[in-house]
């Protein structure tokens, strides 16, 4: 059943697999319309179609945008607009990552996750805080990881875009936080996602499910926790020595 939520919508970025698809079913179920952003309309058709499946009050809209390119965030903000739609709730979720020595990362990859990683969350920010301002409330959550606590051997640039998202969360949360706006920040560690297929690596035994990672994000969020870090094994690694974390890594990642 559906609980009404004074038709509050949330847009979620990279809401098609994994943890973005995990919490569009989670707001679904808590009466919240979804805006649904990825780069492919097959796979948009294919979760708004389970979403409406599995609940067939759903409320979900899609929009078909590659996040990595320039000028993404005020593509996303123009197509919204002009559903006329307003979001109460952001979730920068969509991210990429590059496993194996920088020096033999094409300068292409390279660029893409710094602008699907860094420039298009910066910017949603941005343009959703001074609608958020306005309208004196709103919520934000970005996705970082485990990894924006330590660098990051042969996954360098991934490890080091989350430690920006953790970094420049913490800032606007500041600057937000007495005009009706929070902002928080989800920590996942090792998840079952398509993260892995996509940055050429297996997933670990260890992973968590990506339902599990989206329940603690949306009761976090819920709460207005500044830090939300899923299973205690992940809260766990954050007080970890880095020299100590550097090490691991390096002989986790290195092919």
């Amino acid at each position: 059943m559906v609980h009404k939520k004074n038709n509050k919508t949330v847009l979620i970025t990279g809401g098609t697999s994994g943890i973005g698809l995990a919490l569009a079913k989670r707001f679904v179920r808590e009466g919240y319309q979804v805006i649904l952003v990825s780069s492919r309309e097959s796979r948009l058709a294919s979760a708004k179609k389970m979403l409406i499946r599995n609940n067939p009050h759903a409320r979900v809209e899609t929009i078909c945008q590659d996040l990595s390119i320039d000028g993404a965030a005020g593509r996303v903000y123009q197509l919204v607009t002009r559903k006329n739609l307003s979001v109460d709730i952001l979730v920068n979720n969509a991210g990429v990552g590059i496993t194996g020595e920088a020096a033999a990362s094409g300068i292409l990859e390279g660029e893409k996750l710094i602008r699907l990683n860094i420039q298009t969350v910066t910017h949603l920010c941005e343009v959703y805080l001074r609608d958020m301002y306005q309208k004196g409330h709103g919520k934000i959550l970005n996705v970082a990881s485990v990894g924006a606590f330590m660098p990051g051997p042969y996954t360098a640039s991934y490890y080091a875009s989350k430690a920006y998202v953790a970094s420049y969360s913490r800032a606007i949360r500041y600057e937000a936080a007495g005009k009706g706006v929070q902002v928080c920040t989800l920590y996942p560690g090792t998840t079952r996602t398509e993260f892995f297929k996509r940055a050429g690596s297996n997933i670990p035994f260890w992973a968590m499910s990506a339902d599990r990672v989206a329940e603690s994000a949306y009761k976090g969020l819920m709460r207005n926790k500044e830090m939300i870090i899923p299973g205690a094994l992940n809260r766990m690694i954050r007080l970890v020595p880095a020299k100590i974390k550097l090490w691991g890594i390096a002989r986790l990642k290195k092919k």
